[in-house]
């Protein structure tokens, strides 16, 4: 079977639009939507791909270049291992909202939150939480949770500009006081994802749910719709895969360093976290030991970014 090594980029313009491009008919899945780029030619390295093919494709010429990703994804004919890069700074890049490129391939400006409303590559598909999810996972305490201090520390977290935040707790909690949390997060734009014991996932009160690792290891598919994000409990490659498998949108791997909620959980270190990261096309949390200051380094390693149950600012 055919392996095809490819290359990516993501750019953006002051709107925060993506530019994506359209396959055209003479290209394998034509009609489908994709992010500029294309085959890594013998003996070229992936920068050097990436810089020709904007080049030829749009008139783009990058100046600074950040690997964010690998994804590998297997059709039916063929196998398909795609570097994706972001675009920091860069000159010649079109403008208009729709237009064509300098090889005739229809392209667009779009919002992240209308990607969903093109019919995208499996690839493009599979990135797009990539590009949605923010780099910080804010998990809050999981006791005392109508206290000063926990509705302080939740508060403190909403208002410092956290836009994902888990609302843990080993307990059921009163579906009034989710709903009161949820309206604060709505209010800032931050997503609020459930990890609570007896998991409703037909019920719209949150953002979406999270699962502890347990929970994830007896799905057998995805337990709600894709209209609600998932998030999936992981502590090492298999269970990370079995949650990419069960169709959840994100996972955390942890403990990566040592952790004072979990002191007798021997951390995997930064190593084995990178290792496993690479494994899987989904978004990695980078959990245990972390501080904002660990954000640049979970991204060099291929993660998404870092959560955290202590604080996170």
């Amino acid at each position: 079977m055919e392996t095809i090594k490819a290359v990516v980029g993501v750019l953006r313009n002051q709107a925060g639009e993506l530019l994506i491009s359209k396959r055209q008919t003479h290209q394998f899945m034509p009609g489908f939507w994709e992010l500029p780029g294309g085959k890594i030619e013998p003996n070229e390295t992936n920068e050097a791909a990436i810089i020709r093919e904007l080049n030829e494709e749009l008139g783009v010429q990058p100046s600074q270049l950040i690997w964010l990703k690998t994804l590998s994804y297997q059709y039916p004919e063929r196998k398909v291992i795609l570097n994706i890069y972001n675009i920091n700074s860069h000159s010649g890049v079109p403008d208009g909202k729709n237009f064509q490129g300098k090889e005739g391939q229809e392209i667009a400006w779009v919002k992240l939150e209308n990607l969903p409303d093109y019919n995208l590559l499996p690839t493009l598909q599979i990135f797009i939480n990539s590009l949605i999810l923010p780099d910080k996972y804010w998990i809050t305490p999981a006791q005392n949770h109508q206290s000063s201090e926990w509705i302080n520390a939740f508060d403190l977290h909403l208002n410092s500009g956290i836009k994902l935040i888990q609302l843990r707790s080993k307990v059921c909690l009163n579906r009034h006081f989710i709903k009161e949390l949820s309206n604060k997060c709505q209010q800032l734009g931050t997503k609020l994802l459930l990890n609570i014991p007896n998991k409703n996932f037909t019920e719209n009160i949150a953002n979406g749910w999270h699962l502890t690792t347990a929970e994830m290891l007896e799905l057998r598919q995805r337990p709600c719709g894709k209209n609600q994000l998932l998030g999936a409990s992981a502590h090492n490659l298999s269970e990370a895969i079995s949650a990419q498998t069960s169709g959840v949108d994100f996972v955390t791997i942890s403990p990566v360093q040592p952790t004072k909620t979990h002191p007798n959980a021997a951390p995997i270190g930064w190593k084995t976290a990178a290792a496993i990261t690479q494994k899987l096309n989904i978004p990695v949390y980078f959990l245990g030991g972390m501080t904002s200051a660990d954000t640049q380094k979970s991204h060099q390693l291929g993660a998404q970014g870092i959560a955290a149950v202590s604080s996170i600012l």
